[in-house]
């Protein structure tokens, strides 16, 4: 059985085999799409571990 996906950039149906050169893309231009969008940052991986850091230490007393 073929497994189709949907070109993540123009939702298009592709088939999911070693024949779609391009695969998850139907195309090289929906490919270079895609890497233009991470290129100027319109897709980007949240790093939790700076949003961590940008939250501020608990109250400590002045005493200790």
């Amino acid at each position: 059985m073929v497994t189709i996906v949907k070109c993540p950039t123009c939702k298009r149906p592709v088939e999911w085999s070693p024949e779609s050169v391009y695969r998850p893309f139907c195309s090289d231009r929906c490919r270079l799409i895609d890497l233009g969008a991470w290129f100027s940052e319109q897709h980007k991986i949240p790093d939790e571990s700076a949003a961590a850091a940008d939250e501020s230490p608990p109250d400590v007393p002045e005493d200790l």
